[in-house]
């Protein structure tokens, strides 16, 4: 069975994601990436999920009403209960023929619950690719970093 690990989402930018100036909210972008974070989980884990951490929100490029925004979610790694999920959007305007732009990224922490309401075990993840490989190897670092920041949390989320 093919393991479904991608997920994207489009929209288009209106007047009130905005600020007066004519720039959509970072809440605004970030609710968008949460959203596709969680719907890449849903899909992985088959369950409820809940995010549990965001990690190093990285604001590239403004993003403007009228622009096409386009936020990827990639599932990087599984743990025993969680999911890092990076969260790529890119922005494009579709009146003209450049090509879409890189505006942020962030690591997103997902946990499978259970109807318990409690973490509940999420299916290995299958590494297929070098790409893959190289993604898990990174969030594997990023996590091992987070256990050493946080040494009395030994509970696998």
């Amino acid at each position: 069975m093919e393991q479904k690990t991608k997920l994207v989402m489009s929209q288009i930018m209106e007047a009130h994601h905005a600020n007066l100036f004519g720039d959509v909210h970072g809440g605004v972008i970030m609710r968008f990436m949460d959203n596709v974070a969680g719907a890449t989980s849903v899909q992985y884990a088959k369950s409820r999920v809940a995010t549990a951490r965001v990690d190093e929100i990285q604001f590239m490029l403004p993003i403007s009403v009228g622009a096409f925004v386009t936020c990827t979610g990639q599932i990087a790694y599984v743990g025993n209960s969680s999911m890092e999920v990076i969260v790529t959007v890119d922005v494009e305007n579709l009146s003209s023929d450049e090509p879409p732009q890189r505006a942020l990224s962030a690591f997103f922490t997902m946990v499978s619950i259970g109807e318990d309401g409690r973490p509940q075990k999420v299916k290995p993840l299958f590494i297929e690719t070098e790409e893959q490989q190289k993604l898990y190897d990174m969030a594997a670092g990023r996590r091992a970093k987070y256990q050493r920041r946080a040494p009395s949390d030994k509970q696998d989320r």
